[in-house]
């Protein structure tokens, strides 16, 4: 029998459904009073941050008290998914709502030359997530890391975005980098994630009278390692090197998102915006500075370790706080996610997405998410999950199946015992696979080869 205190709160739940509800449906308002404020979306992405490198995900040395306060007053995310193991086709399937290797999108851009440069980017075919909502009246803005190409038909601007401040490049080193404000090169002097955050709370203020897309995309922690002594004087207890470099890199990027729901308070407009967090991809084990605990491997692997990622969401009012989410989930839920919230329509042009919207499953108005299948592909390598049940391919060499739920490091390989299993997600994964475009381009910087449960595999960089 259900207890006055769970009933009050399952009415709760289904009032701010409701309302929420009729937000995004556009239903009439009473007559003289004003419509309501489409919500705000903030979107954070950090840069190969590891798994078991932000507090409420695992045991770690690395203070992350703002990046776990997201959880506490929203939802976190217990098995959420990037689309690839790399930067770039993670970035590209998350602002298209597309599995990348649709559009053939399915290495790291990598260095261009002057000759390959006009061909390597998120095909101008692809309509963005920033087209669907500047076309609904949303003021649209990036910054920090692009990725998606430095040819000029490639640029943030003509993506959907009407402000830009960051760069076009894989990467950028700190005190030689080139930044851009829109088109235009500035000369920046503050360490990146510090001028990141300013430039995000800058954008949050000038347009906090109308609904605002932000992405806000860190290029920390990733290589190569750099921070200042204010942040790295929080970790003297680390030896020096990567680790407390990391850290300290972590804990720039945790100040950021601090900062960014102080400044929404600030402004009365947590109830009006939905915060976002998370990273592209596991990180680069070979710094041995990081963590993906307690999966197996890391970043250009499709192990749980290099794909699945922290994950967490917070919109006061309507998010019931400390909600934890243990259904898969991937990235490229957040494109349906963003339009159902901002009663938006995918901009002319755009093809079918892949992702389901969390909306219903956030604010509670319908328990759970419809059972699906996730699918991966690099190179070689494969990789899908349906349920507790996971299946990797790693060329010809290997073909696992795990039990997730019973072992989430991927150590014991039970293909055998549940030969059905694997069969049917070998099914799953050769029909999604006939679906896919080939590569544009190859890997642009090559393949290396990794031994993973004692077995060779071929991993593209």
């Amino acid at each position: 029998m259900r207890t006055a205190r769970s009933l009050t709160r399952l009415v709760a739940r289904a009032v701010i459904a409701a309302a929420l509800h009729g937000a995004v449906e556009g239903r009439a308002t009473a007559p003289g009073t004003a419509p309501p404020r489409k919500p705000n979306i903030v979107l954070v992405i950090a840069d190969d941050l590891g798994y078991g490198d932000v507090g409420c995900y695992g045991r770690t040395p690395i203070q992350t008290p703002s990046i776990d306060a997201l959880g506490q007053a929203g939802a976190r995310f217990t098995d959420a998914y990037a689309t690839a193991p790399v930067c770039s086709p993670s970035r590209a399937a998350l602002l298209t709502g597309r599995y990348q290797e649709r559009f053939g999108y399915e290495f790291n851009t990598g260095p261009v030359s002057p000759e390959t440069k006009e061909r390597i980017g998120l095909p101008t075919s692809e309509r963005t997530l920033a087209d669907a909502l500047s076309r609904a009246g949303y003021a649209t803005g990036i910054v920090g890391k692009w990725h998606l190409g430095a040819a000029e038909k490639f640029h943030p601007l003509n993506r959907g975005f009407g402000e830009f401040f960051g760069f076009l490049g894989p990467e950028a080193v700190e005190g030689h980098h080139t930044i851009l404000r829109n088109r235009a090169v500035v000369d920046e002097k503050e360490y990146l994630s510090d001028a990141f955050t300013r430039e995000s709370l800058s954008f949050i203020d000038r347009h906090r009278k109308q609904p605002f897309f932000l992405v806000v995309s860190y290029s920390a922690p990733h290589v190569p390692l750099a921070a200042p002594p204010k942040y790295l004087d929080r970790y003297r207890g680390l030896p020096e090197g990567n680790a407390r470099t990391y850290a300290a890199m972590v804990s720039s990027v945790d100040d950021g998102v601090g900062a960014l729901v102080k400044k929404l308070g600030a402004l009365d407009l947590l109830k009006d915006t939905l915060v976002i967090f998370m990273s592209d991809n596991g990180c680069f084990l070979n710094t041995n500075a990081c963590s993906n605990a307690p999966f197996q491997a890391g970043k250009f692997f499709l192990m749980e370790g290099g794909i699945r990622v922290p994950l967490l969401m917070q919109w006061t009012g309507h998010i019931p706080a400390g909600s934890v989410f243990r259904q898969p989930v991937i990235t490229l839920d957040l494109f349906p996610t963003a339009l159902a919230i901002a009663g938006a329509a995918p901009a002319p042009g755009s093809r079918p997405t892949d992702g389901v919207s969390l909306l219903p499953a956030l604010t509670g108005s319908k328990p759970g998410l419809p059972q699906r299948t996730l699918f991966w592909r690099l190179g070689p390598n494969y990789a899908a999950r349906k349920g507790s049940w996971k299946l990797f391919r790693g060329g010809q060499s290997v073909t696992w199946l795990f039990d997730l739920a019973s072992d989430p490091g991927e150590r014991r390989d039970v293909a055998k015992e549940h030969a059905a299993i694997a069969a049917e997600l070998e099914k799953e994964l050769s029909a999604w696979s006939a679906t896919l475009a080939p590569p544009l381009w190859p890997s642009q910087r090559g393949t290396a080869t990794a031994t993973v449960n004692g077995a060779r595999i071929d991993v593209p960089m």
